[in-house]
């Protein structure tokens, strides 16, 4: 599923029009970039949680030659469903 499949489902389920619906998703996301990338976790109760964490300088290796190399620090976004989510998505899908 890509932006445009959800911003479809939007129209349909919402009864928008593809640029409400549109504007609406874009809202959304906005909003979640601008939180992560001050730093505040976004939770959405029965979905899950992203975090930005802070990675730390550290040494990496080549292990075809063994060569090792510095990763940079960086900050990343980490994503954790949350427990209800997690026991759905692991029953069986029906085929």
């Amino acid at each position: 599923m890509v932006k445009a499949d959800i911003v479809r489902s939007i129209e349909l389920k919402m009864g928008l029009s593809h640029e409400e619906a549109s504007q609406q998703v874009e809202q959304i996301l906005t909003i979640i970039k601008e939180s992560l990338q001050d730093g505040d976790p976004i939770l959405i109760s029965g979905f899950g949680q992203w975090k930005v964490r802070d990675k730390q300088r550290r040494i990496g290796r080549n292990p075809k030659t063994k060569d090792e190399y510095d990763i940079s620090p960086r900050r990343v976004v980490t994503f954790y469903p949350s427990n209800v989510w997690r026991n759905e998505i692991s029953k069986p899908h029906p085929r």
